[in-house]
């Protein structure tokens, strides 16, 4: 059995003691190498209460939180979950990997891609896992071969499903949205409307009201859905690869809180809808531009229950409550992770790293989407924590990016760094709080032909909307638009500074890291 493991839950992690070096034969590993575990969470802003959100109860992983640290300025690179995984899992900018969109295959827009699980293979680890990691749609049927030494398990963890339950249809128990569903169904085809056409499809949702609701709450057991499910199957392959004979790379992903908001009723009870607050600003800012704006047709195009225009009060409310149940599911499946970890005898020696893909906006800016160079969709939870991490529940500010995963974990690892790897690495951070290791965490959001960069510090944020024809390679031209929001004086984004002369040297210090970084310039 593996004694020493990193357990790599996205967001935290940190081993300093130095090990070995590791060969690069994949065989022998020295005997302290650690495992890694993964753990991901579909479209989880950082709405736990390790974070500050009192509201909130998630006593699991901000127990987690207590043992290692918390970042609180962490960029995802594309706030859309395709992109920002693939980001993630190679270490590399949305520009290196081409991945902007849901459609693209990541090995075919970049023969070049070397991903995290990928490459510690070659450094002697098992490699698996379970759940929602990339985006299925960017990879491969396999979800990605070359990642895994042992196959990703999809479709048999239906095998871990409550037996007395049958799997979900799309995400639902209630049988009156299976009926719907086939019935809308069998219409779009007769009638032949495509998703495409916006205002026929969003008439037809309305048609069929329960074909595909925003929200379910029914007193099923956690195993009844998806996220249940995967947590049973990551305890199964932990206790296996815990009696293995090589160090393990074991990564799950819960699909909770994306729409629709679905997760068993007692976690729905854990909250007072009455007393739930809306988002307080839903207009865009003042001098924005349109374009930063998205109309979150994910929810509006997609759901059946949502009515074009201003989104009802009431109906927010049951949004935000959906949400917050939803995350209070998933911090009860890592709590199960997290203990047979413990039962394993492996917490000690694991390193744990846990993340949420990217944000979402609940209401403000008008806004129930991602899809956006915003602070609510931009900013993402990440927490790392390690045997030997000097510094344990702390909180740190210092600016952080999904790219620097990668990195970190190869040198809590003591493996190298691949040089094609871009992001940094975070373990003076683990060290000290205080540190930093760089001055402002960037993100990237494409709208038509112009792309959206974004940098953030520990008080501004500034975009910069360029010309892009990043789909015919092109990714420099000229400047379309610039915001500029000081969190400061104004946390909820309502007005742009970006024409305040006030804001001139400010402007003029993120305009030059941005050439440093070779990015959002007239000509390249």
């Amino acid at each position: 059995m593996w004694i020493r493991s990193i357990l790599m839950i996205v967001g935290m992690g940190a081993v300093f003691a130095q090990a070995q070096q590791l060969p690069k034969d994949g065989n022998a590993v020295p005997f302290d190498t650690p495992n890694i575990l993964m753990i991901a969470v579909d479209d989880l802003k950082p709405m736990l209460g390790c974070y500050g959100e009192e509201e909130m109860l998630t006593p699991h992983l901000d127990q987690l939180a207590k043992r290692g640290t918390v970042f609180l300025n962490n960029a995802c690179q594309q706030s859309v979950c395709a992109p920002s995984r693939v980001s993630l899992m190679t270490g590399t900018y949305p520009d290196t990997t081409k991945v902007y969109d849901l459609k693209t295959q990541m090995r075919e827009a970049n023969p070049q891609t070397l991903t995290l699980p990928e490459y510690l293979i070659t450094q002697g680890y098992e490699t698996t896992g379970t759940g929602k990691i990339y985006d299925p749609r960017s990879v491969d049927k396999q979800y990605d071969a070359a990642s895994w030494s042992q196959p990703f398990r999809q479709y048999e963890v239906g095998l871990f499903f409550a037996e007395e339950h049958r799997k979900p249809k799309g995400g639902y128990h209630d049988p009156e949205v299976e009926k719907q569903s086939r019935a809308m169904k069998a219409y779009l085809k007769k009638n032949h409307i495509e998703p495409s056409q916006r205002k026929a499809y969003q008439d037809l949702l309305q048609r069929f009201p329960m074909a595909k609701p925003l929200t379910e709450c029914l007193d099923l057991p956690d195993d009844a859905y998806d996220d249940g499910a995967f947590a049973k199957s990551a305890i199964q392959q932990m206790e296996t690869l815990a009696n293995g004979d090589k160090p393990f790379f074991l990564a799950v992903g819960f699909k909770k809180p994306h729409l629709p908001f679905v997760a068993p009723k007692k976690y729905w009870d854990l909250y007072d809808r009455s007393t739930i607050q809306r988002a307080e600003f839903q207009q865009m800012p003042q001098d924005a531009p349109s374009f930063a704006f998205q109309d979150s047709w994910e929810l509006r195009g997609s759901y059946s229950n949502v009515k074009l225009g201003a989104i009802p009060v009431e109906q927010q409310r049951e949004m935000i409550h959906g949400y917050r149940a939803c995350v209070s599911y998933i911090d009860a499946q890592v709590g199960l992770v997290l203990g047979k970890l413990k039962e394993l005898g492996l917490e000690e020696n694991t390193i744990i790293v846990f993340w949420g893909d990217h944000g979402f906006h609940l209401g403000d800016h008008g806004m129930f989407c991602k899809h956006s160079n915003y602070e609510q969709a931009v900013r993402s939870p990440l927490i790392f924590s390690a045997p030997g991490q000097k510094a344990k529940g702390v909180t740190t500010e210092s600016p952080s990016e999904f790219v620097d995963i990668f990195p970190t974990l190869c040198e809590l690892a003591s493996i190298p760094i691949p040089a094609r790897v871009e992001g940094s690495s975070l373990v003076p951070i683990l060290d000290n709080p205080n540190a930093i290791v760089r001055e402002s965490a960037m993100e990237q959001y494409p709208r038509n032909d112009m792309m959206g960069y974004t940098l953030r510090d520990k008080r501004y944020r500034y975009v910069k909307w360029v010309e892009n024809q990043y789909k015919q390679g092109r990714l420099h031209g000229a400047t379309v638009a610039t915001e500029l929001y000081d969190y400061q004086t104004d946390p909820l984004e309502t007005v742009n500074q970006a024409a305040n002369p006030e804001y001139k040297a400010v402007i003029e210090k993120f305009e030059a890291q941005f050439r440093e970084r070779g990015v959002a310039q007239e000509n390249g």
